[in-house]
């Protein structure tokens, strides 16, 4: 397994390390390609092995340096929530959903291996998230409890599945602000909650202040991650954010841009930060990875 090294106090110079060690973990765990049922493995394989950010599993990893947790600790559940965020990417770009043919600047799985191995790929990956978690040697039975209610509220119908039911019914319709607010808060904000949030699952002290300032901390940066890649679908352009750029208005989705304009959508972006950063300050400099994260998200390009 790929090392860390806290010497290197710059959270930003250890991310390569991190991206590293996870992407490493995911391909060992994963069932190899040449294993039958091959093509389904290899899709899942490339659902998830593919070019990507890496945001989820990095905030697991610097939750739990704020925390004071063992790396060896958060490894699966750094996976499994990046093996919960494919799969829902999977499904995502699906003709009955998005349609998308681009993820990533490479085809998107459907469109390589088709409807139903796609289907099935994603299908396979979330069973094998609680399988890492069930699993791991380094998690007590009270840890695993702990993870896997955060995980599958978080995913199901009222987290991730169910924001993306709401935004499915958006479609041609002009949201309140609470409305929109409570979309994104489910559709992104709940698995980006949870990368923060895995770590206080496993911290062996933490009292209800600290643990109700990360939550703060993960509401406002989950929100504020969705506005962000709303902005990009209006600003950025394909080749960089690696997805089709103005699909948003295409389909004519209901987004921050679309119904309170660019610049108000910057503003709260940036309020959004500000706040989030605030929550931290109980902390001190043990949240500074995380400070250095809620930044990194905010002024993403892709």
């Amino acid at each position: 397994m790929i090392q860390i090294h806290p010497e290197v106090k710059d959270f930003k110079a250890r991310i390569p390390d991190y991206v590293r060690r996870i992407e490493t973990y995911m391909a060992q765990v994963l069932p190899p390609a040449s294993k039958p049922p091959e093509e389904l493995h290899e899709a899942m394989r490339y659902a998830t092995l593919s070019s990507g950010k890496r945001i989820r599993p990095l905030l697991v990893y610097a939750s739990g340096e704020c925390l004071g947790i063992d790396p060896i600790k958060l490894d699966a559940p750094a996976a499994a929530i990046e093996f919960i965020h494919a799969f829902s990417l999977v499904h995502d770009d699906l003709p009955a959903m998005d349609n998308d043919d681009l993820r990533r600047g490479q085809p998107t799985v459907h469109i390589k291996y088709g409807e139903a191995i796609a289907i099935l790929a994603a299908d396979a990956l979330q069973p094998l998230a609680f399988q890492l978690i069930s699993g791991e040697q380094h998690l007590n039975n009270q840890e695993v409890r702990s993870l896997t209610s955060l995980i599958s509220k978080a995913c199901g119908s009222l987290g991730m599945t169910g924001g993306q039911a709401m935004d499915l019914k958006s479609e041609g319709r002009s949201l309140l602000v609470e409305e929109i607010t409570e979309m994104y808060l489910l559709k992104t904000g709940a698995l980006i909650s949870a990368s923060i949030m895995a770590a206080g699952c496993i911290a062996d002290r933490i009292d209800s202040t600290h643990l109700s300032a990360i939550n703060g901390f993960s509401l406002d940066i989950g929100l504020a991650f969705q506005i962000r890649d709303d902005i990009l679908d209006v600003d950025g352009n394909t080749s960089t954010i690696g997805k089709p750029a103005g699909s948003d208005q295409d389909k004519d989705k209901a987004t921050w841009p679309a119904l309170f304009g660019m610049d108000e959508s910057i503003n709260i972006c940036q309020r959004l930060s500000e706040s989030a950063h605030e929550k931290l300050n109980i902390f001190g400099k043990e949240a500074d990875p995380l400070r250095m994260l809620a930044k990194l998200i905010v002024g993403r390009n892709r």
